[in-house]
């Protein structure tokens, strides 16, 4: 594998042209492994940045983009619609809340809160209400790369203030503080009630990730908190947007992070795991409320139309993906994965330089005192067979659902054994 065209030419995430980090080349993968040019095998705890359930090379996903490509690869979704897309639209309308009728598909978890950014805002144009376009977002959210998505990720942590001057100003409310499992007050509310008090006349929605604050810190916070969030936005006429882009399809313990707290938004984003990690494809749900104001405003249409919208593809695997997601005992594995990892990972949270940990469904994290340097410490985790992509503070694993006890055990020790060393 020519490593050296790589280092010279390619641009990786969150990574320098000029002195890139290392690579390691990948020949093959087969459930939890990676197989790199070396030959050396690696499991994976990343799921390929949380999207790949059921491992790699799955039998069943890989017949479903097989059978596809005999159709139709892709085709335009202007005028034009197909078998896959309307068979993933059943799924999708079906398995989220009932309120969420009306599906647009998007490229990919950061172009779909683009086009909920949107809804939200079309919405109340065709309400006569147009100056209610600003997004009351919340500290340590993270919702994606582009410009309206990096606008309501939090300005400090969410790795995007080179841009601050460029993006839309936003309402930032504290982050969610009360614990997954500690008791609730609703004084927890007081900030985001505040900020809704004096600025739902402008303000077209909120827009959190549920349970999880990935990317923004690995935080998670109440159910008590959404269902909160849910009665206050009805209170002060707001919409609510939910990101599950990260906690769609089970990774909380549930199907969709919202289901813990037993409420339903007025928009969705899925993304990530919808396809089970094979291409990339994005939806966003709202409600018929949504979408008929919308319609029946100035453009009497959804101003956004991407090329590969609903590829029939994508749409073919991420049918085969939750199809094999609901017939298998999924939240048996993973209780059994929430309950290995707090007690693998327990002892981490004595050593002095560490400064939290914490377990909810099939995510682990280790918050240290002090960032790593991700060019030293990548190689070491290597070096232990397992691969763990760290940033910041935050050394966690999020591994596919297939992963058996003895490979999530063999996973948690190499990852111990390098923070050992730190």
């Amino acid at each position: 594998m020519k490593l050296d065209i790589d280092k010279q030419h390619i641009w990786h995430p969150y990574s320098s042209a000029t002195q890139p980090s290392p690579v390691f080349g990948v020949e093959s993968a087969k459930g939890v492994h990676l197989t790199l040019d070396s030959g050396q095998q690696l499991i994976d705890g990343m799921s390929s940045w949380w999207c790949m359930l059921h491992g790699y090379n799955h039998p069943v996903l890989n017949q479903a983009i097989v059978d596809q490509t005999q159709k139709v690869a892709h085709v335009m979704f202007g005028g034009l619609t197909h078998k896959p897309a309307i068979d993933l639209t059943e799924k999708l309308i079906t398995l989220t809340p009932a309120p969420l009728q009306h599906v647009f598909y998007a490229d990919s978890g950061s172009v779909s809160v683009e086009v909920a950014l949107k809804m939200s805002i079309q919405y109340w144009q065709a309400k006569g209400l147009a100056k209610k376009r600003h997004i009351l977002s919340h500290a340590r959210g993270y919702h994606g790369d582009t410009f309206g998505a990096m606008s309501v990720c939090d300005p400090v942590t969410g790795m995007h203030h080179l841009f601050s001057d460029l993006l839309m100003p936003q309402h930032f409310a504290d982050a969610p503080q009360c614990g997954f499992d500690e008791a609730w007050d609703d004084t927890y509310c007081d900030n985001i009630r505040r900020h809704l008090s004096e600025h739902h006349d402008t303000l077209a929605a909120i827009i959190i990730e549920p349970i999880v604050q990935a990317a923004g810190g690995m935080r998670f916070y109440s159910p008590h908190y959404l269902k909160a969030l849910r009665q206050l936005c009805d209170e002060f006429d707001v919409l609510l947007i939910i990101d599950e882009i990260a906690t769609n399809f089970g990774r909380t313990g549930k199907l969709f992070g919202s289901n813990h707290a037993d409420i339903s938004p007025d928009i969705m984003c899925l993304g990530k795991a919808l396809t089970g990690g094979y291409m990339t494809l994005a939806a966003t749900l709202c409600t018929t409320d949504v979408a008929q104001n919308i319609c029946a405003g100035e453009a009497k249409a959804l101003m956004h139309g991407p090329t590969f919208m609903a590829n029939p593809l994508a749409c073919a695997v991420a049918n085969a993906s939750i199809n094999l997601l609901l017939a298998s005992p999924w939240q048996q594995w993973v209780s059994a994965i929430e309950t290995q990892l707090k007690e693998e990972l327990a002892e981490c949270a004595l050593w002095e330089h560490v400064e939290d940990v914490r377990v909810l469904g099939a995510i682990g994290v280790v918050e240290l005192k002090k960032p790593v340097e991700l060019d030293n410490i990548q190689p070491k985790f290597v070096e232990q067979g397992v691969w763990i992509r760290p940033f910041g503070k935050l050394v966690y694993i999020m591994p596919p659902f297939i992963i058996s006890p003895d490979e999530l055990s063999q996973l948690t020790h190499g990852m111990k054994q390098v923070l050992k060393e730190l």
